[in-house]
């Protein structure tokens, strides 16, 4: 095999294996979207069976907002997930408990007004 048929063999890996990936972020998003009905769905799927590039390039086009928007949700949902959880786990204080903490602080001298303002701001938000 020589260079330009070693080439083009990547090439063609390269496209098919981007292909595959977008075919199956089309298929899990269909099965995410609620909004969707089964039908809908179901015409979507048999329509990436029988002409696959070219419904995928229109669903692209067609929900490819909407696709991107269900996935910044589901990242956000990911992100809240995990800080409610690392919180849990880690036993951080709630905002009274800071806020008192804080307090404690200004009234024994260690803090100033300054800081137990900054601390009770940082405790809130």
């Amino acid at each position: 095999m020589n260079f330009a048929e070693t080439l083009w063999s990547l090439i063609v890996i390269f496209l098919y294996l981007s292909y595959l990936v977008v075919m199956f972020q089309i298929v899990a998003d269909l099965f995410r979207d609620s909004e969707l009905g089964g039908g809908l769905k179901a015409l979507w799927i048999l329509l990436l069976i029988v002409v696959p590039v070219l419904s995928a390039l229109v669903y692209l086009v067609l929900r490819g907002r909407g696709m991107a928007l269900r996935q910044e949700a589901r990242a956000q949902e990911a992100v809240t997930s995990t800080e409610d959880y690392l919180r849990s786990v880690a036993g951080a204080p709630g905002p009274a408990r800071q806020i008192s903490e804080a307090k404690e602080l200004l009234d024994s001298g260690t803090i100033t007004e300054a800081e137990f303002s900054m601390l009770k701001a940082k405790a809130l938000a």
